[in-house]
């Protein structure tokens, strides 16, 4: 079940026919979206916004719209709003997981002191969501599992004594058990399988 895709879409759905689309610009963002045209539905979304700050539904389009664009921070201080309003959704946390995780991965922010805190964040995240989810989505497990193994890797530069090497295992192991439970649910993954051997090769080099 790809979970995001059909919020996503469903949100689209039922904001085309509730009375969020009752005029021609909320159109134009049904329209934008639909075509894949995200900066102006964010051109729209922002007038939006600035009316009603606190419409979850704007701000789930809008946080979208940001990360469809590449504005990833915006996307999370958009999202990070959105959970406050609604800690239970979903996609917010999902959402901004990805986000945190380009930022984190973003070769300008190589020398950033901020950058083990993105992938933490991501990896908290991409948790939450699958909780909230009550169900073991392949989409989250990836992302998980890629977030510990980013983070891993970036933990293994810096990593000379044993103490630090060993919380580096632990991080490609924790990658390792996520990419084997997409593996449970799809079976032919093979850029999983070669996750999972990638994440081992550098278990064996930390040895």
């Amino acid at each position: 079940m790809n979970y995001i895709k059909q919020t996503i879409l469903g949100l689209i759905i039922f904001s085309s026919t509730s009375s969020f689309a009752q005029n021609g610009s909320d159109k134009k963002v049904m329209d934008a979206m639909l075509k894949g045209d995200y900066k102006t539905a964010v051109t729209q979304l922002e007038k939006a916004d600035a009316k009603d700050p606190n419409n979850v539904n704007t701000l789930k389009m809008l946080g979208y719209s940001y990360f469809q664009n590449g504005d990833y921070d915006n996307s999370i201080n958009t999202y990070s709003r959105l959970v406050l309003l609604k800690p239970t959704e979903v996609s917010a946390y999902y959402y901004r997981g990805k986000a945190r995780l380009n930022i984190a991965n973003d070769p300008k922010e190589s020398l950033n002191t901020m950058r083990e805190s993105f992938y933490l964040a991501a990896i908290k995240d991409f948790t939450k969501a699958s909780e909230l989810s009550g169900e073991e989505d392949t989409q989250m497990l990836q992302n998980r599992g890629l977030a510990y193994k980013d983070y891993a890797i970036f933990k293994s530069y810096k990593a000379k004594k044993a103490a630090e090497k060993t919380v580096c295992v632990a991080l490609f192991n924790n990658s390792i058990a996520d990419f084997q439970k997409v593996l449970t649910l799809q079976p032919s993954r093979k850029d999983i399988l070669d996750w999972i051997t990638y994440d081992k090769a550098q278990i064996t080099s930390l040895k």
